[in-house]
């Protein structure tokens, strides 16, 4: 019971998620669906979510065909992109993905809103601001993740 109570709270207010895969083990992959209900049960159901496929860089001990993940995205209507975290592929653009799209809802909820509430105060970025994506690696290093 305790263990739903802090779940709960976890995912409150997440308007995003990364489900990662190692695409050389299968069962990491097939945990992905099991991980996507948890979270589609305890987030909005606007919540932007992408699969991704780690390890793109060991092309020659792939057990998780790029074709199988594609289909699970498309018919679960998740984001889907391959990375490499040992040589960066495509790391900062799935992460600028995702971040791209919940501008896009976060936006439109805020044109929809602000014309059923007039004079409405937020949080979010005013028209034209800019919103810096790019990390400066502090949190990496903290965490003694992913090192030079």
């Amino acid at each position: 019971m305790v263990y739903r109570a802090i779940t709960s709270a976890y995912y409150r207010g997440a308007v995003g998620a990364l489900l990662v895969y190692d695409v050389t083990r299968q069962a990491t992959f097939e945990n992905a669906a099991r991980w996507l209900r948890e979270l589609r049960g305890h987030t909005d159901p606007n919540i932007v979510v992408m699969i991704i496929g780690n390890k793109c860089d060991l092309r020659h001990l792939v057990a998780v065909k790029t074709e199988d993940a594609k289909a699970f995205a498309e018919r679960e209507s998740l984001y889907f992109m391959e990375t490499s975290a040992l040589d960066a592929t495509n790391v900062e653009n799935a992460f600028t993905e995702v971040l791209t799209q919940i501008h896009k809802i976060v936006s439109k909820r805020s044109v929809d809103g602000s014309n059923r509430e007039a004079g409405s105060s937020s949080d979010l970025p005013k028209k034209g601001e800019t919103i810096n994506v790019k990390e400066d690696g502090s949190v990496l290093k903290r965490m003694g993740c992913c090192s030079n």
